[in-house]
């Protein structure tokens, strides 16, 4: 951190609340927990892509009458997973829209036995012409979604960019594509459920979301609030993978409890069938059209930028809207359009994935930047410095830059962190000499928009609960989760900075809608700044309360608090309190023209790839890594920290390692073995450091967002190492893997020998 800490719990590093549990493995996880008279589910699955189920048929090999068994027609209530629509169907019955889609349902106290069934139920399935990628779906000339195939058509337009082309010194145009990228949390999804009429629905499980996982589950068995309850077990990784796809677990599970009259169900899926069945990030296609003065000021912007939604809609149409949000950079563009599209197919469904849609549009315009650079003979750091955005200037949205924004102070801390200049030149001139190994060294700098996107807050409507405890301790009621990144630890800095007492005396309660309120998902880097500031409020009321029917004084220590809290209870009773979600006064949004302001609040960053790359196999390595953040005040600087190394390490991923390899719309490559991801001996030392901009935010303490961020930029960074590496020659697609390295070897070469 490079200011002053005026403060005693916020900028520290406490142990975090959790911490002891999970390190001596008294936590309990969902396959953890016992439960009495069990059964295990299954679910039996199309292995067709697009096609009508003409017959189910049971096999001989085990007594079907031991079993539960569920279809289509057992549902009581709606078959749909109500998110943002209710087309997808908790079980598909007349069609199937992708491989892996939810047929039949099966249970069986023996979970060996329920296995051998599994392969016993034979589907007889009609195939249907199927469509797999953007391009197809554009074409529809198969119709999953309407006349068009578009889930969601978004479009902003800032001035006229078509008006400046003929003015412009360069025009590059060019095309951009990314992979589909598995969360690959260390948990699987996992559920326990006991569902029947007269005592509902209770749901335990790993899990980001409870209240979408009640909100889905109530028209499934036509039920009130109060008779789903969803309570959130120790939950091990979810990086957006547990936003929705509980949602359709927990269906299938209570469906067979339901059937079996209450008793419970659990569903853990192996590594496997995870792999196959949940949402990844959204494949995409980004088109850059950009012009240039001759001294690298850009003058007019136009992108396209598309996604593969894959057969439902899920979160795509919120995806895409984040993508198409980041999808200008950091820059000022008088004249720009951008329009955004996601597409359906017979993929099986895309959805939320950290990042959430930014990652994918980032790596377009920031390696589009770099080639520019390249183009009018700007280094990729000056053509970024001359572009920069600054107070006072308007974004392609019309949302004018309130805040101090220094993005040279950001962009000189991480250039020279990296020793930037130095490598940059010497690269040059080791690559020249035709060794074994190439060298580069690339850039990035982008934002990313904390919170729920323009009325999103608002709409969510947020509630949070505070409690006073005897002894002075308070309880944070709060639907948002603990699943590895630290809710629990930050919110409670948060109120023990707020009341000014030990932090020790915070708690917060596990996740229950039976007992917390809807405080809204944990997502979209929104835990710290939305919730932590509706606990400050929180404990501004506490104190407001205190002070007007106790006994506490304006000023107070940490007994006396604790002494004016216990003589409240006692004479007044209970304090709890609940506070409401207030949107900003100066943040408007239309969400029609897509004009205003989209986020109240943007975190930065400037990230910076070392990489070399050897000839022979054409193998990349990332040998040093620099990530310079501004996201305000840093509640827990160790945490953060380890928010962005482990966000960069998804992110290296992203860029040269994962693939999810699409066959008839499903993942072929659903194993460890085939699936590869970096591991602790593929990364570099990863090197983060905060700035702070003069605070002008909503969030507490001057907080902002940084959970998703640290995966926004890495992959546009290594990509432009690597075009450096390769004498200017980019790679416009990710992941880049050595036989694209070794596409390029031949060029090098004859370039070289050209120049000579």
């Amino acid at each position: 951190m490079t200011t002053k800490n005026p403060y005693r719990h916020v900028g520290r590093s406490p142990l975090r609340k959790e911490a002891r549990e999970k390190v001596t493995g008294a936590s309990l996880y969902i396959d953890d927990i016992s439960y009495d008279n069990l059964l295990h589910g299954r679910t039996v699955r199309s292995r067709v892509a697009h096609g009508k189920i003409r017959s189910i048929k049971f096999e001989e090999g085990v007594d079907w009458s031991e079993f539960i068994v569920v279809t289509a027609k057992d549902i009581p209530g709606l078959n749909g997973v109500t998110l943002l629509d209710t087309g997808q169907p908790f079980l598909a019955r007349h069609t199937v829209r992708h491989v892996t889609e939810p047929i039949v349902l099966i249970a069986h106290p023996d979970e060996d036995l329920v296995q051998k069934a599994v392969n016993l139920i034979t589907i007889e399935i009609d195939p249907i012409a199927a469509i797999f990628s953007i391009d197809e779906g554009l074409e529809a000339r198969v119709k999953l979604h309407g006349d068009d195939n578009l889930y969601s058509d978004y479009s902003i337009e800032s001035g006229d960019p078509s008006s400046r082309w003929d003015n412009c010194h360069l025009v590059l145009e060019d095309i951009y594509e990314t992979a589909a990228q598995e969360q690959l949390y260390i948990e699987p999804q996992g559920v326990v459920v006991s569902a029947n009429a007269d005592s509902g629905v209770v749901v335990t499980g790993s899990l980001q979301c409870p209240y979408y996982v009640q909100k889905a589950l109530m028209p499934l068995f036509d039920m009130p609030p109060d008779k789903v309850r969803i309570i959130q077990a120790e939950t091990g990784g979810a990086f957006g993978g547990k936003e929705e796809y509980p949602n359709m677990i927990a269906g299938h599970a209570a469906l067979l409890s339901w059937k079996a009259g209450g008793r419970p169900v659990k569903m853990i899926y192996d590594r496997s069938e995870d792999l196959q069945v949940t949402p990844k990030r959204h494949p995409s296609r980004t088109r850059v059209k950009a012009g240039f003065d001759a001294d690298g000021h850009l003058l007019a912007l136009d992108i396209g930028f598309d996604l593969n939604g894959g057969a439902y809609k899920t979160l795509t149409p919120v995806v895409l809207s984040r993508g198409l949000l980041h999808s200008f950079g950091p820059y000022r563009c008088d004249d720009s359009r951008v329009r955004a599209r996601a597409v359906a197919t017979n993929c099986f469904p895309f959805g939320a994935f950290r990042g959430f849609g930014a990652p994918q549009s980032v790596f377009a315009i920031e390696l589009h930047m770099t080639k520019a650079a390249s183009r009018l003979g700007i280094d990729p750091a000056e053509i970024r410095r001359r572009n920069f955005l600054r107070e006072g200037d308007v974004m392609p949205t019309g949302q004018v830059l309130k805040e101090h924004v220094d993005l040279d102070r950001l962009l000189d801390k991480a250039l020279g962190d990296a020793d930037y200049e130095k490598k940059r030149k010497r690269y040059e001139i080791e690559n020249a000499q035709g060794g074994p190994v190439v060298k580069g060294i690339g850039i990035c700098t982008f934002f990313h928009g904390s919170g729920f996107t323009g009325n999103g807050e608002a709409v969510l409507a947020s509630k949070l609960g505070l409690k006073l405890l005897p002894g002075g301790k308070l309880e944070i009621m709060s639907a948002n989760v603990e699943y590895g990144q630290g809710t629990k630890t930050i919110l409670s800095q948060i109120a023990a900075e707020s009341c000014a007492i030990p932090y020790e005396w915070i708690e917060v309660h596990q996740p229950d809608t039976m007992v917390v309120p809807n405080s809204g998902p944990t997502v979209a880097s929104r835990t710290t700044m939305i919730i932590g500031k509706l606990v400050t409020r929180a404990c501004t009321q506490l104190l407001d309360a205190l002070r007007d029917k106790g006994s506490l004084g304006k000023e107070y220590d940490a007994d006396t608090f604790k002494t004016a809290a216990d003589a409240y209870l006692a004479e007044h009773g209970a304090l709890e309190l609940v506070v409401d979600y207030e949107k900003p006064s100066d943040v408007t949004w239309d969400p029609v023209t897509y004009r205003g302001e989209p986020y109240s609040a943007y975190s930065w960053c400037c990230d910076i790839a070392d990489i070399e790359i050897d000839r022979l196999t054409g193998e990349i390595r990332v040998m040093d890594f620099v990530s310079v953040v501004e996201c305000g005040q840093v509640i827990h600087p160790l945490l953060a920290e380890g928010q962005i190394e482990g966000g960069v390490a998804q992110a290296i991923g992203f860029a040269i390692y994962e693939d999810v390899i699409l066959k008839d719309g499903a993942m072929a490559n659903h194993t460890f073995t085939n699936y590869i991801i970096p591991t602790t001996a593929d990364l570099p030392r990863i090197r983060v450091s905060f700035i702070e901009f003069p605070p002008d935010n909503y969030g507490p303490f001057q907080a902002k967002g940084i959970g998703e961020l640290p995966t926004d930029g890495p992959a546009a960074a290594i990509a432009g190492a690597v075009g450096q590496s390769l004498n200017e020659m980019f790679i416009n697609r990710i992941p880049i893997f050595p036989e694209h390295i070794l596409d390029k070897i031949p060029e090098i070469a004859s370039a070289s020998e050209t120049a000579t």
